[in-house]
């Protein structure tokens, strides 16, 4: 898991960027940002994501998973430096889009090695864990920052922002000790390779398990078959029943991870409006860090309990309405986090084939990018201007309707190898390979000399020599 940490150098920076934006020093080193820089200050990253999300998908399937994590991590290390040095605001918003284009990179890569990598009863665990990495960055920003805020000079930003290419050094170092996913070396050709792989990763290096040879196998005769009959362009994903059900998902799991009404908690805010400054910043900075816990060690009804506190907060002034509302806001996330947090990255990769992986992917990172980017702010800031707490309600009527589409739309992929999620998608025109493949494509495999037979380990040893 450390050479995959591109999630928690993605929490790392919300949680600095909240931080540093409560530091005087911060302010004094760029003149006191005006309200619509600090708004593009926030925006910036996604827009650096977004710009790069065209060439991320080819990245990891011309040049393998580990190479895009290679590449991102060192533009986000380039990124940090130029922004830890920081000589006016310019740079600084510069260095933030720049570690936005390195992150989309990684991002595209990362989940996709870890689900193609894992024995299939560890990727569901390992693919949430990813995700939910993005709250440990967060925690350790949140503290620190807070930590330094008693600092009487720039050092008390620039900390925070140095500390901040940690994940990605790891990360360079870890991913030489990590081997290359098995499914793009066997549709690259090398499968010898992938086979030691398979048995190294999920048998303790015995290639003649039972259950190597199964995915082996599965693996070869998909692989090979989605080559045969199924194109890998952007369009693809338009072109079939089952692919469009796939978009839906993906398309619905980018703004709904945004669109939860989770893009409201940075405006919890209001409820010290009435404190003095220094002491609205210190608290600031301590629910920063405290709600960070909540989220990492962990939902409508808490969101209108919610929207009632912020009311009545509004209504009467009472302090204790508005710490109530706080509260609320802990416990709307523990069961945000239930949903979203984890699953965003984790079910994405799962339903999708692999010569649409990571195009998939990058589809569902630009929809949440675009959520982040134009809705959270942008329309979030304006519209709880102008409607205050009643804003709260549009979002209990749009969780209603998440509800019915994940109910209706979303498939249940529990305990099923990655290969064979297909099945639910396409049913019988279900191009996969193996022992469970349908009677289309066990047809087409015959009919065109596909199948693979079991491979041995002396076979394998002896095309090494």
């Amino acid at each position: 898991m450390f050479a995959v940490l591109t999630s928690a150098t993605n929490g790392y920076d919300g949680s600095m960027m909240n931080g540093l934006q409560a530091l005087d020093q911060w302010d004094k080193s760029f003149n006191n940002p005006s309200a619509s820089t600090r708004g593009l200050l926030n925006a910036i990253m996604s827009v650096g994501s977004i710009v790069a999300l065209p060439i991320t998908p080819y990245i990891a399937d011309i040049f393998g998973r580990r190479a895009g994590i290679i590449t991102g991590c060192i533009l986000m290390i380039i990124g940090v430096v130029l922004q830890s040095i920081g000589i006016n605001i310019q740079m600084f918003i510069a260095a933030r889009f720049l570690i936005g284009f390195g992150v989309a990179i990684a991002h595209g890569s990362a989940p996709l090695l870890i689900a193609e990598l894992v024995h299939p009863q560890h990727r569901a665990i390992f693919t949430i864990i990813y995700n939910s990495t993005w709250y440990f960055g967060s925690i350790v920003a949140a503290w620190l920052t807070y930590g330094t805020f008693t600092i009487p000079n720039a050092w008390s930003w620039k900390i925070p922002s140095i500390v901040q290419v940690g994940p990605s050094v790891i990360q360079l170092i870890a991913i030489w000790l990590v081997p290359e996913s098995p499914r793009y070396l066997i549709a690259k050709g090398k499968n010898d390779q992938a086979l030691r792989i398979l048995g190294k990763c999920h048998a303790r290096g015995d290639v003649n398990d039972e259950l190597v040879q199964i995915e082996y196998r599965e693996i070869r005769e998909t692989l090979a078959l989605e080559k045969e009959f199924e194109g890998n362009g952007w369009l693809e994903l338009f072109q079939t029943k089952g692919n469009c059900h796939r978009l839906i998902i993906l398309i619905s799991l980018g703004f709904f991870s945004q669109w939860s009404g989770n893009g409201l908690v940075s405006y919890y805010r209001a409820t010290f409006s009435k404190e003095p400054a220094s002491l609205a910043k210190k608290l600031r900075l301590e629910i920063n860090g405290i709600l960070n816990i909540v989220n990492f060690v962990t939902a409508l009804t808490i969101f209108v309990v919610w929207t009632i506190c912020a009311a009545e907060f509004k209504k009467t002034g009472i302090h204790a309405v508005g710490y109530l509302e706080v509260a609320f806001i802990f416990l709307y996330y523990v069961f945000y986090n239930c949903a979203w947090s984890g699953l965003l990255v984790g079910y994405a990769v799962e339903i999708l084939p692999y010569k649409l992986r990571a195009k998939g992917l990058t589809l569902m990172f630009l929809a949440v990018d675009l959520a982040l980017f134009f809705f959270n702010s942008y329309v979030n800031p304006v519209a709880l201007a102008a409607l205050d707490w009643k804003y709260y309600i549009v979002y209990e009527c749009w969780l209603a309707v998440e509800f019915i589409i994940v109910y209706f739309f979303y498939i249940e992929t529990r305990n099923t190898p990655l290969e064979e999620i297909v099945k639910y998608f396409d049913g019988e025109q279900a191009l996969l390979g193996g022992d469970l493949a349908p009677e289309k494509a066990r047809t087409i495999m015959v009919e065109n000399g596909m199948e693979t037979r079991k491979r041995n380990v002396n076979e394998v040893e002896s095309r090494e020599i």
